[in-house]
């Protein structure tokens, strides 16, 4: 079953960075570039590039400044740097969306996606009522 709590954070977190390579500023990308040397520590870009399934080249690229990583690297960067994606984020001057901006990206992206990905999402909801109409009273409400 799919957990539908990551996928939101992971969309959530995309949307983010989305925005955040646009408007990205020259400090923030010196920021950034010294994080990725954090997250490697000793270890070779070559290495660290093969832990995290891309090339040594897109390693310097990042560290340089010149790229920036998708949400999933950003994520495991952030990790072996000892930061949450929240934490790297706010550091690096991504503001946070709001919660109902959050909602509404989240449509959004629905609306446009192929309808057998919009089935799936309908098979996930449904799975998640169904669960929540098994559970008594106020525990329905706390899952």
């Amino acid at each position: 079953m799919v957990d539908l709590q990551s996928e939101k954070k992971t969309f959530y977190w995309s949307v983010q960075l989305r925005s955040y390579t646009t408007t990205v500023d020259l400090e923030a990308r010196k920021k950034l570039g010294e994080i990725v040397k954090t997250a490697r520590d000793s270890m070779s870009q070559r290495g660290f590039a093969k832990l995290l399934g891309v090339s040594y080249t897109t390693v310097q690229l990042w560290e340089k400044g010149e790229s920036i990583p998708d949400v999933v690297n950003m994520a495991n960067i952030a990790d072996r740097a000892g930061y949450t994606m929240e934490e790297l984020l706010n550091y690096l001057g991504v503001k946070p969306l709001s919660e109902s901006s959050d909602l509404q990206q989240i449509v959004k992206h629905i609306k446009s996606m192929p309808l057998n990905e919009v089935a799936i999402i309908g098979r996930v909801v449904m799975d998640r009522l169904a669960t929540a109409a098994e559970i008594p009273g106020d525990e329905a409400k706390a899952s």
